[in-house]
């Protein structure tokens, strides 16, 4: 359990990390005259993930949740290659990169790195790591019902965020 919660703790510190980039995103966006949309969901978004964060060492602790070693192992791979999909966006959107959905007048999308694959790269990440996080201890439980929360979420921010994208210019 100890070293669940070190890797649990290591990824809320990584998570702070990241609205440290996005805050200083945003104050350059809006500097530009970026325009934020779908703000109401934003708050639901950030709770759901900090219900991840402590709900899966809670329901280890709890339920007395053990380590399978044949399940552990390969959803703590999955995990660290959802992160490190994750840091590709951030890394291939540079100062674009945020938690928030914000729109620069006049930059197009960016169509490189993982966003010539897909459209939601971060995305992808967001849900195998929902699902791999939780499943390094078997908290199947915490697994479960954020990913189905998480969807529902995904749905609204997806269609919140393509909407956004097309008021974009497009090269």
């Amino acid at each position: 359990m100890t070293w669940f919660a070190l890797l649990i703790g290591l990824v809320a510190l990584e998570r702070l990390a990241e609205l440290v980039v996005a805050r200083r995103n945003l104050a350059w966006a809006r500097s530009l005259g970026g325009v934020e949309h779908g703000r109401g969901h934003y708050p639901v978004i950030v709770a759901v993930h900090a219900g991840l964060l402590a709900g899966a060492p809670l329901e280890v602790w709890l339920l007395g949740r053990p380590f399978v070693p044949a399940l552990g192992w390969p959803m703590l791979a999955v995990a660290v290659l959802a992160q490190g999909l994750r840091w590709w966006c951030i890394a291939t959107l540079g100062r674009r990169w945020n938690t928030r959905v914000v729109i620069v007048p006049g930059l197009p999308p960016v169509a490189r790195g993982p966003y010539r694959v897909m459209p939601h790269p971060n995305y992808a990440a967001v849900v195998a790591e929902g699902i791999a996080l939780p499943l390094v201890h078997t908290a199947w439980l915490t697994a479960t019902l954020f990913t189905v929360v998480n969807l529902a979420l995904l749905r609204t921010r997806i269609r919140v965020e393509n909407a956004a994208l097309r008021t974009a210019p497009r090269t």
